[in-house]
């Protein structure tokens, strides 16, 4: 595993040319900083690890879709199983409805992210 590296001089200081192999401007989402906040709290020897294989960020990504995917999901069978009113009439009421039930996706999908 030994690898060639180059370095450049500044003043009396080696430093060496790293590069990272892929990046990308995609934006991290909130289950994506929660899982990294978790790894930095709980196992932070992964969390070196992933950031030196240069895994780490497709995993946020990965955590971070499948996290919203999973909200949506349990919205849309929550409201199948407690039908909000009717928006044309009661607009208020569909909208404090719709936020429960929001609320309690996310909920559950934090206590899931905790435990994997």
């Amino acid at each position: 595993m030994a690898q060639n590296l180059t370095y450049t001089r500044c003043s009396d200081y080696l430093i060496p040319d790293i590069q990272l192999s892929h990046t990308s401007d995609k934006p991290l989402g909130k289950y994506g900083r929660m899982r990294r906040a978790f790894l930095a709290e709980n196992n932070p020897m992964l969390l070196d690890d992933m950031i030196l294989t240069e895994t780490l960020f497709p995993h946020l990504w990965e955590i971070d879709e499948t996290a919203h995917r999973r909200v949506e999901q349990m919205i849309s069978e929550l409201l199948e199983r407690n039908p909000a009113p009717d928006k044309a009439t009661q607009q208020l009421a569909w909208a404090q409805h719709m936020n429960s039930l929001k609320a309690q996706a996310e909920e559950i999908v934090n206590a899931e992210l905790i435990f994997c």
